[in-house]
């Protein structure tokens, strides 16, 4: 089964307990079906669980607080620690800031699309709430299709890695449908993830860029493009 009812051998379903719907996106029809699914439930204010090049995560509309709250109590996470936005291209990130830093440029222009995330000011004329971020924003251009082709439907997305606080990254859409699934309406389910690595995330809001969390990208080769960056 393709479509929306994969869920073999699935336990009984309470009416207390929503359950997403899980498209099977390595079959075409059902991942055009997948991707009209998840792009309505962004535009309700819903929940969708989507592969990306490193882990699994949960997706909101990020310019929708009800979603983003949402997203933030699903994960049983405070708004100390804003929630990143995945762009569909690399020229949209343009558009979310007054004026994007040398060493953005640099580092998007390396390792992106990828597994790096740049935190940078936002332009205050955007009218998102992503929890507590200063001004800022933390922006990646995922290496991965499916949910790139999602992003050019909706635009920038809020995504945080599927999973509780506390909890593994999930790498499989299995995974995080058990972590997350009662919470979202559309899971995407593009295939297992090689390594539960996150991203690398740098900050660009300074003089010196800095590293705040090592990930997919290592820092020597953060350092081959930027040698003064400091972690």
């Amino acid at each position: 089964m393709t479509d929306a009812g994969v869920r073999a051998a699935a336990a009984p379903v309470t009416d207390s307990l929503p359950v997403a719907d899980i498209y099977d996106c390595t079959d075409p029809g059902a991942r055009t079906a997948g991707l009209d699914a998840a792009a309505a439930a962004i535009a309700r204010s819903e929940l969708v669980l989507l592969p990306t090049d490193t882990v699994y995560g949960v997706a909101a509309d990020a310019f929708s607080p009800a979603a983003v709250t949402r997203l933030l109590a699903a994960k049983n996470r405070g708004r100390g620690m804003p929630v990143p936005v995945l762009i569909g291209e690399a020229s949209t990130l343009a558009g979310l800031v007054l004026k994007t830093p040398e060493a953005a440029t640099r580092l998007a222009q390396e390792f992106w699309p990828g597994g790096l995330t740049l935190v940078v000011e936002h332009a205050p004329s955007l009218a998102w709430d992503l929890g507590d971020a200063e001004g800022t924003v933390a922006v990646r251009l995922p290496d991965d299709e499916l949910t790139r082709d999602l992003l050019r439907r909706t635009g920038p997305l809020a995504v945080s890695s599927a999973n509780r606080s506390g909890r593994p990254a999930a790498t499989t859409a299995q995974e995080a449908d058990q972590q997350l699934g009662e919470h979202a309406a559309v899971v995407l389910d593009g295939g297992p993830r090689d390594s539960s690595a996150a991203s690398t995330i740098v900050d660009c809001t300074g003089p010196t860029p800095r590293v705040l969390r090592v990930g997919a990208v290592p820092v020597d080769r953060l350092r081959e493009v930027l040698p003064d960056i400091t972690d």
